[in-house]
């Protein structure tokens, strides 16, 4: 019995070895994987020495030969054993290889020559062989599935365990390609773009309960959500993750201390303060019946003050870049209360994706915040310290918010929030009603244009004193004079942020 053993990651290799070589298996290897095997005291034969062929081209050819193969290849019939037989082709009935290192190299910021010596043609060469003669090899390319293999070996290979060998080495390379076709094609929207999903929970339910679901992280990008570290509570939900997820991609939008409240992936409640507490209860007031069940998140580390603030309301998720001791004895007692330590901000450019039947929706994620040179007073009466710092805060919160969205908020602090409405003006109207009383002298943000002047004079009736929205409807000059006659200061951003 022969077994190939050809890995980049050395994880387990020798002890692997060492069970293998017990079990009667003649050991063949390669390049660095030899000389590990060797230096551990193992009996091992190079690959060369099989191939009759020395490695060329600074180890480019090393494995791609018949004798390795053909012992690969060979199917357990009558017909293919006297082949091999008559070529003197011993089968290989163990192939462990894993991949050269190109999607790690591509992390690191390597150069162009270096990540393309990192594409492995060899390796992927015989582990496709390998799973597609599983009812004859052992395809194995995760250095975890060591000790099961060797027990297989013990004690009888099912036919189920070959197959799982063999979808699991087909997956390894089709993702390693994948990495590398993306690589290459070096712009967001080619002709063909491959995602290569890994699993890395099933979930109790989706949305609902008859709807199964599952966590799948996308090769190659990095998601704060799922680097977190769960420190107490049940396990999350699909539902909590699309609500944890809105609330950091929020908060992080902040360089003040904030607290963001969502429910059902819109936020219920911002506010921004001096720390953490004067941020959550701002945000809390904002709407203290809908925070109700909902997820809250924090851009600073919370401590004890805030959790004993946080502890008499029930919530789902609670997340922060760090906790204090205090504040996680304090939390402690709300058992189910999920808490999670998120690693990093949500910044940067990244793919946003929709799923259609049949097809998928892909575009850059809204990553454009507020471009300071772009905006345009387009009102006799300009903003003045306190409504600009109002503006940006309200507008920061609108992007985050369904279509067709307004926001109105004073003192770094929503008052009252527009959602998902059909019409503008409705949306508008909800949340000025929201607002209340509040609402005087507060400033108002619309996720897009005004087609109309309705959104203004409603504004005006309720006493908002600034306005801010993208501009560019043909009826500009009809808002801009309503507001104007109303003394309000508008400005334009001269970007949209649709969210459906």
């Amino acid at each position: 019995m022969r077994a190939l053993l050809s890995v980049s990651d050395k994880r387990g290799l020798v002890e692997f070895a060492q069970g293998l070589k017990a079990l009667g298996f003649e050991l063949v290897s390669t390049g660095g994987t030899y000389r590990a095997l060797e230096d551990a005291g193992l009996e091992v034969t190079y690959v060369s020495d099989v191939t009759g062929f020395p490695e060329i081209l600074e180890g480019r050819v090393k494995t791609l030969h018949p004798r390795i193969h053909a012992g690969l290849l060979a199917k357990p019939t009558p017909e293919h054993e006297a082949e091999l037989q008559a070529q003197g082709i011993p089968r290989i009935e163990v192939l462990a290889v894993n991949l050269y290192p190109f999607r790690e190299t591509v992390a690191r910021g390597a150069g162009f020559e270096e990540c393309i010596e990192n594409i492995d043609i060899g390796g992927p060469a015989m582990l496709r062989a390998a799973a597609k003669n599983f009812a004859a090899v052992l395809p194995v390319c995760d250095p975890d599935d060591y000790p099961a293999v060797l027990a297989a070996l013990r004690e009888g290979v099912s036919p189920e365990f070959r197959r799982r060998l063999a979808w699991k080495a087909f997956a390894h390379t089709a993702a390693y390609d994948a990495a590398i076709a993306n690589w290459l094609a070096d712009k967001p929207f080619p002709k063909q773009r491959f995602l290569a999903l890994e699993k890395v929970s099933d979930l109790r339910y989706g949305e609902n309960p008859h709807q199964a679901a599952a966590l799948y992280r996308v090769e190659g990008e990095v998601g704060p959500l799922l680097e977190a570290e769960v420190l107490q509570g049940k396990a999350m939900s699909y539902n909590n993750y699309g609500d944890a997820e809105a609330a950091w991609n929020l908060v992080s939008e902040f360089d003040a201390p904030a607290c963001v409240a969502i429910k059902h992936q819109n936020p219920c409640g911002v506010g921004v303060g001096a720390g953490p507490l004067e941020a959550y209860r701002k945000a809390y007031a904002a709407d203290p019946i809908s925070i109700f069940g909902g997820i809250v998140a924090f851009n600073r580390p919370v401590d004890e003050a805030t959790a004993l603030e946080l502890k008499p309301v029930f919530l789902e998720v609670l997340l922060a870049p760090e906790f204090t001791e205090g504040a996680l004895r304090v939390l402690a007692a709300k058992k189910n209360l999920r808490v999670l330590r998120v690693p990093a901000p949500a910044r940067g450019a990244y793919l946003d994706m929709k799923r259609l039947r049949g097809g998928v929706l892909l575009q850059e994620g809204d990553a454009l915040n507020l471009v300071e040179d772009a905006l345009r007073v387009v009102t006799p009466e300009a903003p003045d310290e306190a409504a600009w710092a109002d503006l940006r805060f309200a507008w920061t919160v609108v992007k985050h918010v369904r279509s067709n969205a307004i926001v109105v908020a004073k003192d770094g602090q929503t008052l009252g929030i527009g959602v998902g409405q059909t019409s503008r003006v409705e949306a508008a109207r909800h949340a000025l009603e929201q607002a209340g009383a509040e609402a005087q002298g507060a400033v108002l943000a619309s996720d897009a244009f005004f087609p109309f002047d309705d959104v203004v004079k409603l504004a005006a009736q309720h006493g908002v004193r600034a306005i801010i929205q993208p501009g560019g409807s043909k009826r500009d000059e009809d808002s801009i004079r309503a507001a104007a006659e109303a003394g309000i200061a508008m400005v334009f951003t001269g970007v949209r942020h649709f969210k459906h």
